[in-house]
């Protein structure tokens, strides 16, 4: 009843305090990851550490889930900003970026679908609205979830509202939704009131190791007015930046990895790069410059693109 299991296998090694039983301590080594699951479930922590940098999952704090991270380089699918030396060598979103011409079937692509390790979830919208979100107001919202000055949890949270408060680029509507009732509005009062909420679906790849995946079909997502992008950001709660821009096209890809493994997957491409940072991820991966050709990206799994079907 008190026994400890250790599994070594090609793909590493695991331990488990209590194994088939809940409320055990879990590592996991494999990979070039390292995972630590500690606590019972609903109250676990989870440590991860892999290419992306480290990562901290709690349970909730006061009835509020907390996030702690950290990361290499600006949120990639922001274009204001310049890609770090970091960013450029570990960030697993790398792949994701691609030239429209490639959205073809037949094409092979190596590709990580990947969603947020936190398992923060949307206020309602009286709650989100109540609690500050403005750096001006930043120490009032450390206090709100116990965070400490300075921490990493704290750092990140403040790089956050730093792009939200941004100006977006020329051509770019934004907007930051702190609850899913403000990121409806947003979407509906640029798309109009008929609009369908479109994510990427990939079968098991939540892993770290990216797959061979051969596109079999593609589909362009018709929408009157363009599309609406929403990105997952990284904080205390869910927090999603939506930006449209009219020079904008969303695609449904299908894909077969060689496992048989498939992924229905949702492509973003943009005609109109000339505004972007020079030096952005995607120019230095591309190998293009800004305002040449379009570029596309992959979404990741929980990110969101809304589109005004034609009736």
């Amino acid at each position: 009843g008190k026994s400890t299991a250790v599994g070594v296998t090609k793909g590493g090694v695991n331990v488990n305090t209590k194994p088939g039983k809940p409320g055990g301590t879990a590592v996991n080594v494999g990979h070039g990851r390292v995972g630590v699951h500690a606590g019972k479930p609903g109250r676990r922590t989870n440590v991860g550490v892999g290419k992306g940098g480290v990562t901290v999952g709690t349970g909730t704090r006061k009835g509020k889930p907390v996030y702690v991270g950290v990361h290499p380089g600006p949120n990639p699918f922001q274009y204001l900003y310049a890609a770090t030396e970091t960013q450029l060598h570990d960030n697993p979103n790398v792949a994701l970026f691609f030239l429209e011409k490639d959205l073809h079937t037949g094409k092979k692509m190596n590709l990580k679908f990947s969603k947020a390790t936190h398992e923060a979830t949307f206020l309602p919208r009286q709650v989100a609205d109540s609690i500050p979100f403005s750096s001006n107001k930043f120490p009032e919202i450390l206090d709100k979830f116990s965070v400490k000055s300075g921490s990493d949890e704290a750092e990140i949270m403040k790089k956050t509202i730093k792009e939200c408060e941004e100006s977006g680029l020329k051509g770019e509507e934004k907007f930051c939704a702190t609850s899913l009732e403000s990121m409806v509005d947003f979407t509906t009062s640029k798309l109009g009131k008929n609009v369908k909420a479109i994510s990427t679906n990939a079968e098991n790849n939540n892993g770290d190791e990216a797959r061979e995946y051969i596109i079999k079909g593609v589909k362009k997502l018709p929408s009157e007015k363009g599309a609406v992008v929403c990105h997952r950001q990284e904080y205390a709660y869910a927090v999603f930046y939506c930006h449209k821009t009219d020079a904008t096209s969303a695609y449904k890809v299908a894909m077969v990895a060689a496992d048989g493994s498939r992924a229905e997957a949702v492509a973003v491409c943009h005609r109109d790069t000339a505004a972007w940072n020079p030096k952005h991820l995607a120019f230095q991966v591309l190998k293009v410059k800004p305002g040449t050709v379009p570029i596309c990206h992959f979404l990741p799994k929980d990110h969101i693109v809304w589109v005004a079907p034609k009736f």
